[in-house]
């Protein structure tokens, strides 16, 4: 060890300086259902709380409350109607949760270049 001061492996770059990474990641985003719906909102526009459920495979009480907490941030819009005497609920981002969606993508991707070896 004493012929590697920097504590390195011959041949191998050093990690890169902690200023290299991200400040830290929207944790409401980063969880993995909540990612789901922005990014398939981000993609589709405006869906239905059943199209969700089914696309991300999940029960309806998880959606619901993963739904609630984006909404509370600000970062979606629910709408709620009756498709004759059935209710409808409906989801679109807000632009705010598309600035949120931007910069958590941002953020991987710089992660992503760092983790990559050159």
């Amino acid at each position: 060890m004493a012929d590697n001061p920097t504590n390195t492996t011959p041949g191998r770059q050093p990690p890169p300086p902690a200023a290299s990474f991200p400040a830290e990641l929207d944790r409401l985003i980063h969880e993995r259902i909540r990612l789901g719906i922005v990014s398939a909102l981000a993609a589709a526009g405006r869906l239905s709380f059943n199209d969700l459920k089914a696309l991300l495979g999940t029960s309806d009480g998880n959606l619901s409350v993963h739904a609630r907490k984006l909404e509370e941030a600000g970062y979606l819009t629910t709408f709620k109607s009756f498709d004759d005497r059935t209710p409808r609920t409906e989801y679109e981002l807000t632009p705010s949760g598309r600035d949120a969606l931007s910069t958590y993508l941002d953020q991987m991707e710089q992660i992503i270049r760092l983790a990559r070896p050159s």
